[in-house]
């Protein structure tokens, strides 16, 4: 049996996220199950309303339809989301693995954030004997920051040292975060630190990159040390001191959990995994220098082969996004996105839309049947369409599929130990559908997928956009050449409709009708019932005509309660048969009862073949004439 499982990531181009994604991939092929890692990139754009659409991904799943979930709230920014996705996983009652958040009712594998800390802080004072700190968090609310923060501070007061406000800085785990830090240091602190502790290598990279802007020297100005060891020791300009935690094996050790769970496997609740602290370089024990000639040879070979992929990698986005900017419709974007998903070589791609991505006005926030929508206002629709559906290689046949299933069935194909990454799709908070990725080759977990996910929904807000042009563009033009109030031509629809068959029937000595047709005694109607009924009398004309019109005739209102019909190679049985519709289908409208009033309209036509000069509304008038005549008899009748 395969088990379903979703994990809750964010940001999987960071270093600390890619490694246990890692994890769980070796764990998912290991233990069988079928993985579908919701992930998105949000935090970093300073645009709160592309937060929203990013976040949206995490409302997708419906937990109930899987087997486990394995957790990565730590690395989500916006604790709402987060108290949303965990009520719902226990709506759902379905076993959860949480990494390093400490979550109450769930699986938890963590570290002993505290004791790491303490070995680091330790080190500092004692080998090294610094006295001036600064300090580098995660966010405030992080309950892992919070935790190497506290234990930082508690190692400086046992040693009777203190740390100022402005000599701590809260960041959030990404690079920018550590230079932004450096410089409120430099700016506010009296004088440099002698060592800034970091509660993660990216941030501690990107300090000593500030620092060394600046002029200063690390270490010998200022120490630094990072945590989590995400950084290859040999790939920066020196060596981190940091604290090696296995983080591949935190992912790993997830899914082997989840497996224990479902085939009633004793085990503890809680694992805390070892780590041990390295001492090096930045903080001012010296540096490991590679001496060995072949792994020299094997850093370079790595380092260019890194090179390398990420160039291939960035010009198949260059011409990515410059191919599905230039398509002017949607078949062709979903052509041209059917050549990139062959070129990037996934094992499976599914392009999956709500069915109302391409809607001109904002996207329904009701439309979903999941009512739970706290965190993130913007629902996927029940059902998506899937455009592209390409897996080993072959494109299948467009389909519709519950937003629920994430997948086509054509994923079902038997295999188990997959992983998806399930990506939104979105401009700001518009809400346009989601990628699923599967793939061995492809480096999804490289902070260039960010890139590739972002070209896609700017692309694809083009299509929309130009769409919605061409559907403004169509209404303009209806709004010309329509009548609004009864729903048939205006003058101008008529003689769009008419005019080039008038011409061919005048070069080629066609035989046309022109009927005018005039509704009797509205005057009456509106002066007994009101103009709303009279307005009433008039539509009904435009829908006797829609009804009689039935041999191609075009038809309008030509202004007021009078209405023409034009017809080409008609005869004069054709026009008696026409007009005898017409009156017939009033006596329909009459015999209803409905209306107040008895419908009664008076018509008239004239066949002719016109000739080279002859305005077609010189026949008009021919017929309006033939009309009045009718009319005028009427009355004769009524008064005989």
């Amino acid at each position: 049996m395969s088990y379903k499982i979703a994990v809750i990531i964010e940001e999987i181009g960071q270093s600390y996220q890619s490694a246990i994604i890692s994890g769980i991939s070796l764990g998912a092929e290991k233990y069988s199950l079928n993985v579908s890692a919701f992930t998105s990139f949000s935090g970093d754009m300073d645009n709160p309303r592309h937060d929203m659409g990013e976040l949206n991904v995490f409302n997708l799943p419906d937990f109930a339809d899987f087997d486990g979930a394995i957790l990565l709230t730590n690395t989500l920014s916006h604790q709402a989301v987060v108290s949303d996705i965990l009520e719902r996983i226990t709506i759902a009652g379905i076993p959860a693995v949480s990494i390093d958040n400490d979550l109450e009712g769930f699986y938890h594998i963590g570290i002993d954030n505290a004791s790491a800390m303490r070995v680091v802080t330790e080190h500092m004072i004692n080998i090294h004997n610094y006295k001036r700190f600064a300090y580098i968090s995660g966010p405030a609310e992080n309950p892992e920051s919070s935790a190497r923060l506290n234990a930082f501070r508690t190692v400086l007061g046992e040693h009777g040292l203190e740390i100022a406000d402005k000599a701590v800085a809260y960041g959030d785990f990404r690079a920018p975060s550590g230079k932004a830090a450096v410089e409120q240091f430099l700016e506010e602190l009296p004088e440099p630190p002698e060592a800034i502790v970091c509660a993660n290598d990216v941030m501690a990279a990107s300090a000593i990159t500030a620092l060394v802007s600046h002029g200063l020297r690390v270490p010998e100005d200022v120490a630094v040390t990072g945590f989590d060891d995400t950084y290859n020791s040999h790939n920066y300009q020196m060596e981190l001191t940091s604290v090696v935690r296995p983080l591949e094996l935190s992912g790993e050790l997830a899914c082997k959990m989840l497996y224990n769970h479902f085939h009633g496997i004793t085990q503890k609740r809680d694992i805390i995994l070892n780590m041990s602290a390295r001492f090096t370089e930045s903080c001012g024990c010296g540096h490991n220098a590679l001496s060995d000639v072949n792994e020299l040879r094997e850093l370079n070979y790595r380092n260019f082969s890194n090179f390398e992929s990420i160039q291939a990698y960035m010009s198949v986005l260059n011409r990515m996004s410059t191919q599905l900017l230039a398509c002017n419709n949607f078949d062709e974007y979903i052509a041209s996105l059917k050549r990139i998903a062959v070129e990037i070589h996934p094992d499976e791609f599914y392009f999956c839309l709500c069915e109302n991505w391409d809607s001109e006005t904002d996207v329904d926030r009701s439309t979903n049947s999941n009512k739970r929508r706290k965190a993130v206002p913007l629902a996927y629709t029940d059902y998506v369409i899937v455009p592209i559906s390409y897996n080993n290689g072959e494109f299948h046949e467009c389909c519709r599929i519950r937003s629920q299933d994430i997948l086509p069935p054509v994923a079902e194909d038997g295999t188990e130990g997959k992983l998806y990454f399930i990506n939104p799709l979105h401009f700001g908070e518009r809400c346009l559908g989601y990628m699923a990725i599967r793939s061995t080759r492809l480096p999804l977990q490289n902070i260039m997928f960010e890139t590739f996910c972002i070209n896609i929904s700017n692309s694809l807000e083009n299509i929309r956009k130009l769409m919605c042009l061409e559907y403004a563009v169509k209404r303009l033009g209806s709004l010309y050449t329509m009548d609004t109030f009864s729903g048939i031509f205006n003058r101008n629809g008529f003689m769009q409709a008419t005019e080039d068959i008038y011409k061919d029937c005048v070069e080629n000595r066609r035989d046309i009708m022109l009927m005018f047709i005039d509704l009797d005694g509205l005057k009456g109607i509106n002066d007994t019932y009101g103009h709303s009924t009279g307005d009433k009398a008039i539509c009904s004309i435009a829908d006797v005509l829609v009804e009689s019109c039935q041999a191609g005739e075009v038809f309008c209102r030509f202004g007021g309660d009078e209405f023409i019909v034009f017809g080409a190679d008609y005869t004069e049985d054709m026009a008696k048969k026409l007009t005898k519709a017409i009156q017939e289908n009033i006596n329909k409208v009459n015999d209803t009862g409905f209306n107040p009033f008895i419908l009664s309209a008076s018509t008239g036509y004239v066949i002719a073949a016109p000739k080279k000069g002859e305005d077609i509304f010189r026949f008009v008038t021919e017929a309006d004439q033939k009309m009045y005549d009718v009319k005028r008899k009427k009355k004769l009748l009524r008064y005989a």
